[in-house]
């Protein structure tokens, strides 16, 4: 039992020394805050100033004790695909915890000190990183106890510039819920853009601090908004610290599952029921989200292409066969399938000089020591070309 109980720490302590050197200590002046306050910046592996490639952003708040757990985290998922590689800002609290993030018990509303925190985050801390890294318009924030009150009030800002919101053993005022309504949130369904907002609740809390997250996750449940994407959370636990590690690992699931290759979940829900033509304007603006929100030209996964291609083959007759390819050599223009799919399309109408055209130019983007090489040459020699 020992043993299997360090395993997690084992693994959270190696990974803490891979990455220990791509961190950067930063000290920013402020106008808000205290003279100055010190930040930490993560960046990821591959990290260049010259290339093109953009990263999203998240801001950790507690960095004390979220930030390497946060990055950890976040350093797994991009290794296993599961996310896209991030900036990650971990922003030292005042020494006096309570100075930032205690709100006024009374009404619930921001104290000086906290009006002064928030603008610091607002227009220091984002506007430094955004002004000096290379991020892309995604950002994160995240919080936890009075500091996951705290962010939701960046939902009140007039043009939502985060993303998503992730409020970690969350220590609401009795005023949340009324706070939310003033929020204002059905207003987010006219933003060209994608939010989450993430809570957890656990049977480590006091029964007090468990009703009223429960009674929020609750009125936030029966919101109908399509880019608001609400993710109420239950850990099943005995400590507030272990619903810590847990929380993490799963608000990155699901606030990065767009990311994701096509899972049997996704295909299931979203996907096997389209017709062909939707089944290719999905996989085509899932990309599309993938390069505009995280700054990442992934191309093309084979595997999502295999995930629909059995729509396109069988639903009407293959008709769409060559919008499938062309999509293909649009978004991944040096992966042989994209020809290899047109191809296919003409032969199936017996145009077999344009078939043979398209399988030589597929065959030829491709190594030959690839396994799947000499079965895509078999095309080729079928159709009687050399």
């Amino acid at each position: 039992m020992m043993i299997k109980k360090s395993l997690p720490l084992l693994f959270l302590f190696f990974s803490l020394c891979g990455f220990s050197q791509k961190i950067i200590k930063k000290t920013i002046v402020s106008d808000y805050v205290d003279d100055k306050r010190e930040i930490k910046i993560y960046l990821p592996e591959g990290y260049d100033e010259k290339e093109e490639k953009n990263y999203p952003l998240a801001i950790v708040l507690d960095a004390e004790y979220l930030f390497d757990t946060y990055v950890g985290n976040a350093v797994l998922f991009a290794a296993k695909d599961k996310a896209p590689k991030q900036i990650i800002i971990g922003v030292q609290m005042a020494k006096t915890r309570k100075k930032d993030t205690y709100f006024n018990i009374t009404d619930g509303r921001f104290t000086t000190d906290n009006e002064k925190f928030y603008q610091f985050l607002k227009n220091e801390v984002i506007f430094n990183i955004e002004s000096n890294y290379k991020t892309s318009p995604f950002i994160s924030i995240v919080g936890e106890g009075t500091s996951a009150n705290l962010i939701t009030n960046f939902l009140k800002e007039q043009t939502p510039f985060i993303n998503s919101y992730i409020c970690i053993n969350p220590t609401f005022s009795d005023f949340i819920g009324r706070q939310m309504q003033d929020y204002n949130l059905s207003r987010f369904e006219k933003v060209d853009n994608t939010f989450y907002f993430y809570t957890n609740n656990s049977n480590a809390f006091s029964e007090e601090k468990q009703l009223r997250i429960s009674e929020l996750q609750k009125g936030l449940s029966g919101l109908e908004i399509k880019t608001f994407n609400v993710i109420n959370d239950t850990i099943n636990t005995k400590s507030s610290v272990s619903a810590i590690g847990e929380a993490i690992p799963r608000a990155l699931n699901q606030i990065f599952q767009v990311y994701s290759a096509i899972s049997k979940e996704e295909f299931d829900k979203n996907v096997k029921d389209l017709s062909p033509t939707d089944a290719i304007s999905y996989l085509e603006n899932k990309y599309l989200d993938i390069e505009f929100l995280f700054g990442s030209n992934l191309g093309i996964r084979e595997n999502d292409i295999y995930a629909i291609e059995k729509i396109i083959i069988e639903k009407e007759n293959g008709d769409e066969l060559l919008n499938f390819g062309r999509m293909i050599l649009k978004l991944f223009p040096t992966s042989p399938l994209g020809n290899y799919y047109i191809g296919r399309y003409y032969e199936s109408g017996k145009n077999i000089k344009k078939a043979l055209y398209h399988y030589k130019i597929g065959y030829g983007k491709m190594d030959p020591a690839d396994p799947n090489s000499d079965a895509f040459y078999e095309n080729v020699i079928r159709l009687g070309g050399r």
